[in-house]
């Protein structure tokens, strides 16, 4: 391609060892020595691309994905699936790494690109801040899952349990009641009759519910706390912190295993699934198409919230990480091959998921809808439920939760490390100290663990299930996603910031995604976001009990806590600076370079102080501005 221009159509310099001094910052009256500390890379390129693949791909993938391609069409879900990746999902994937690799920065001074925006990053925050405390909980159960696993007999395959219930039966025998002149036979080696099975509860639903959640009545009964659960929960942040204190030049080796391992377990789970009776029958209902569902507004909803939540959009980290690229890293490319990468293996999840349930469909004699389950309930009731008809359980058992840890890990990883570096950047190489990273990571994971404490209590799933519903919904991270559109296309400058990513990679990517930023993106957010509003359901546990009014106040205050960053910092912004509005909306939305920036900015400087009558202090404020 044609050498691409320097900033403001200035020539771009050719690469020199000559750098900017760190110890000093100019000023009006000159240069005022300032300790800078360089920021940190990756070591190799693929630390980068393992570690955006860790925090993507995650449980997302495997316990959503599936479920949403059943339930809507099958096959035709990929189609509105596939059109919104590349007018939503792609776009602002790129968007966020790009944004984060040219102004090195994490999710706060990032918009630093247009200060007057900067509550953007303080909404971001607060997304992953919340996804960070709640997520866990995730890991912590599949922690316990785990350790029981190791045993000759799984503890949720049997009745004969102390959390056990009358109620609890191992095998349901269906068919034997299909007759409803058998109401009164009894069912199996069970003292039931047919009549007694809508009462009936699976071994593996009162492990579920009576041991691990031991769950209460409702939001306003929180009881007592899981003292197994809560060291699970200890156990899971201890390693999360160890894994992040050090910064991206060891977490991007862990992730080395904890994203690839997970593939390689999927793929054993996979060969043994399609061996089971049932699994063609399990597959074919996961992607046989039907037509009909294309018409139905749900279908392209869901498709959308999918990619936002799969793609890890919003949350900041992915900025983070795309801050510690070298400034000429291809991001373009890398935002092709992660979006492959992720949908890929949401795809390739759903043939491992329903090879599994219709080997379980088969087993009880039921159809295939009624063992398809989304979310925690598929990871902690039917995949368990499955796992335990098999040959050599334990086995299974173990591979699946130890999965499903990995998958877990490295999302906390990186949500950490992007929640933690937004805070470092507040904090500049001036107000340096050797331990900082050390003890800021280790007063997130405090914070968050001492607000986890509520969620393995008996009333902990009610919580949990608040934090998910609003903290980090659907409707949260599309008004992030829109207003990071239209701040980069509409208030900096879509045609600009093509220029500045060509800058870095050397050419200028396909108008398609300028064409994005600035049109189809932000009117595919708005209107998912206005259809999710106008369609609000309030929260309920098992579609059985429905949250109180002020339970849900607490969920909308969640909600509002990060999408009010935006408004109220840009009228706070407002307010205070001076001038006419024209003013201060040219003052606040002028962009603040950081140092890197420099060995690109000093030829235009050159050139514009070479035209430029005046003293030197007109110079230097020339400098400013650009700076």
């Amino acid at each position: 391609p044609e050498p691409v221009s320097g900033p403001y159509g200035a020539p771009r310099p050719a690469p020199s060892s000559r750098r900017p001094n760190p110890a000093c910052r100019l000023t009006r009256s000159g240069c005022v020595e300032e300790r800078y500390q360089e920021r940190e890379t990756w070591t190799r390129q693929m630390d980068f691309i393992m570690s955006c693949v860790g925090f993507a791909v995650g449980l997302g993938n495997v316990w959503r994905f599936p479920y949403l391609c059943y339930k809507n069409g099958g096959g035709v879900f990929l189609i509105p699936y596939l059109l919104i990746v590349f007018v939503g999902g792609i776009p602002i994937f790129f968007l966020e790494i790009a944004l984060g690799q040219f102004m090195k920065a994490g999710s706060i001074n990032v918009w630093n690109i247009a200060p007057l925006f900067k509550g953007l990053g303080y909404a971001s925050m607060v997304i992953v801040f919340f996804c960070n405390t709640y997520y866990i909980m995730v890991l912590a159960w599949g922690f316990y899952y785990l350790i029981k696993s190791f045993s000759s007999t799984l503890p949720w395959s049997t009745c004969e349990n102390e959390w056990n219930t009358p109620n609890c039966i191992e095998i349901f025998h269906h068919q034997d009641c299909k007759n409803a002149s058998l109401a009164n036979v009894t069912v199996g080696s069970s003292n039931m009759t047919c009549s007694d099975l809508s009462d009936a509860r699976s071994p593996i639903i009162e492990f579920w519910e009576n041991k691990v959640l031991n769950i209460s009545s409702g939001l306003d009964e929180p009881g007592r706390m899981n003292w197994e659960l809560m060291l699970c929960l200890v156990a899971v942040w201890v390693l999360v912190y160890f894994c992040v204190w050090k910064g991206v030049k060891s977490t991007g080796k862990i992730v080395y295993f904890t994203a690839t391992f997970p593939y390689v377990v999927l793929i054993i789970l996979l060969v043994r699934g399609v061996t089971l009776p049932g699994a063609y029958d399990g597959i074919m209902f996961y992607i046989k198409p039907d037509w009909s569902k294309l018409e139905e507004a749900q279908v392209w909803i869901d498709a959308g919230t999918q990619i936002f939540f799969s793609y890890a959009i919003g949350l900041g980290a992915l900025t983070a990480l795309g801050s510690y690229n070298r400034f000429n890293n291809d991001c373009y490319k890398d935002a092709f091959v992660l979006a492959l990468i992720n949908s890929g293996t949401s795809f390739f999840a759903g043939f491992v998921v329903f090879s599994i349930l219709g080997f379980m469909a088969a087993e009880q004699g039921v159809d295939i809808s009624q063992v398809a389950e989304s979310g925690p309930g598929l990871a902690f009731i039917a995949y368990p439920k499955a796992v335990s008809l098999m040959p050599v359980a334990p086995l299974w058992a173990a591979l699946f939760f130890f999965m499903l840890l990995l998958l877990g890990l490295d999302s906390q990883f990186v949500g950490v490390e992007g929640f933690v570096t937004g805070i470092l950047d507040l904090f500049p190489g001036k107000h340096y100290h050797r331990y900082k990273r050390e003890i800021a990571v280790a007063i997130c994971c405090l914070l968050c663990f001492i607000i986890d404490l509520s969620m393995v209590t008996q009333g902990g799933m009610y919580v949990f299930q608040l934090f998910d519903y609003y903290s980090a919904s659907g409707m949260t991270l599309l008004w992030q996603s829109f207003w990071e559109c239209i701040v980069v296309a509409w208030v900096y400058g879509a045609d600009r910031f093509m220029d500045d990513v060509a800058r870095m990679i050397g050419y200028r990517p396909f108008p398609w995604m300028k064409w994005c930023w600035s049109f189809i993106t932000p009117c595919v957010c708005l209107g998912i976001f206005l259809f999710h509003l106008v369609n609000y359901k309030p929260l309920t546990y098992n579609n059985v009990y429905t949250y109180p009014w002020w339970g849900e106040v607490i969920g909308w205050c969640l909600a509002l806590s990060s999408m009010l960053c935006i408004p109220v910092s840009i009228l706070y912004k407002l307010f205070r600076a001076k001038g006419t509005f024209r003013e201060r909306w040219a003052h606040l939305t002028s962009p603040v370079w950081g140092n890197h920036h420099l060995e690109y900015m000093d030829p235009h400087i050159r050139s514009l102080n070479s035209l430029t009558p005046g003293s030197e202090d007109n110079k230097v404020i020339i400098f400013e501005s650009v700076m």
